[in-house]
């Protein structure tokens, strides 16, 4: 049996993604080492060594939907100029401006969120718990696993890829790093949606943008 704290400690010995490692367990059958051979052989475990590595090059690229309701400008950077002009690269920037568009993230990361937005948000969650007739022992935690459930909205690396939604961002930009060789940064981004703070008709943008895109 596949456990999580396998997939953790997987992890922090090569710095794949959670799937990815979870997936090479499977295959060598919990064999800690194997799954770790396999995750090298993939490149995966390298990507997180390249992680570390300044990115300055890359691309600003855009994405307008259909009708123009959405517009999404996105900053990606990468090690080199010769991979910026990489085609799956700029794939890669063109799927990220895509899920910006439908998923509405408002950070890059954790990391990004103002500290008073933080609390804000705790002292929120605290309210409803308390509201829902929670016993006051356990509002701690309930408060932190809806704060863990927050950041994978509003968070881009942790929100699930439109296109595969086993998958976050994280992961694939993880598998990304590992294919191109490179590190690669996702820097800030922009969204603008028509009427934005006038009332109006709640759309569903995620379905939308997903038949655009065929998906």
């Amino acid at each position: 049996m596949i456990t999580a704290e396998m997939v953790k400690q997987l992890r922090e010995r090569t710095g794949a993604g959670m799937m990815d490692c979870k997936k090479a367990l499977t295959e060598t059958n919990g064999d800690i080492e194997k799954a770790i051979e396999v995750l090298r052989e993939r490149g995966l475990a390298a990507a997180a060594k390249k992680s570390g590595r300044i990115a300055a090059e890359g691309i600003v690229d855009a994405y307008i939907h259909g009708d123009g309701r959405i517009g999404v400008l996105v900053e990606v950077n990468i090690e080199t100029d010769f991979a910026a002009k990489n085609e799956e690269f700029r794939k890669f920037v063109k799927d990220i401006a895509m899920q910006i568009a439908a998923a509405k993230p408002e950070y890059v990361s954790r990391e990004e969120i103002p500290a008073e937005v933080i609390e804000k948000e705790k002292e929120i969650l605290r309210a409803q718990a308390i509201n829902e007739g929670k016993p006051e022992k356990v509002i701690d935690k309930i408060v932190e696993g809806r704060l863990e459930k927050y950041y994978k909205e509003v968070c881009l690396l942790e929100q699930p890829w439109i296109r595969d939604p086993d998958k976050t961002i994280k992961e694939l930009l993880t598998e990304k790093i590992a294919t191109i060789g490179e590190n690669i940064r996702i820097r800030r981004f922009a969204r603008f949606e028509r009427g934005e703070g006038i009332e109006k008709k709640e759309e569903n943008f995620a379905e939308e943008v997903m038949k655009q895109i065929g998906g």
